[in-house]
């Protein structure tokens, strides 16, 4: 119990040293016609803990925010006029042994999601099968 008074006392003691320094910053701001710089207040650990949390935005302000450009989007078509699908089928259809799906990513420069949905689809199609795990052939009709 006395250690918790002992820090609540020396939170005390932080917030009144804190509001000792705010108010000489908005007297010289005051006394400078409001054409003060802003000068940077140094917190200390507890007055770090006694900060109240901050407010989340509203949604209306998330709603107004730009979205961010996804980094690892790719072409809908590749270099040949082919969809992406087309491209990796392509890859699968000619190799002997079938492919891995880290041998798509490298030759594709996709990222390991788009290559998963890509070969989940064409499996959907029944177009690809799977050998072993991470390992695709084309389909014997």
């Amino acid at each position: 119990m006395k250690d918790v008074q002992k820090e609540l006392s020396a939170i005390s003691a932080t917030l009144s040293s804190l509001v000792k320094q705010v108010e000489k910053i908005v007297a010289a701001i005051e006394t400078a016609g409001g054409k003060a710089a802003a000068v940077k207040v140094k917190k200390t650990r507890a007055a770090k803990k006694a900060k109240a949390p901050a407010k989340r935005a509203s949604t209306a302000a998330k709603k107004r925010r730009p979205k961010k450009a996804a980094g690892n989007t790719a072409p809908k078509e590749a270099a040949g006029g082919q969809s992406m699908l087309d491209s990796i089928y392509g890859m699968i259809s000619r190799s002997r042994g079938g492919i891995t799906v880290e041998r798509l990513k490298k030759r594709t420069g996709l990222g390991s999601r788009q290559v998963s949905n890509a070969l989940y689809k064409l499996t959907k199609k029944g177009k690809v099968e799977t050998l072993s795990r991470g390992l695709y052939v084309k389909k014997k009709n």
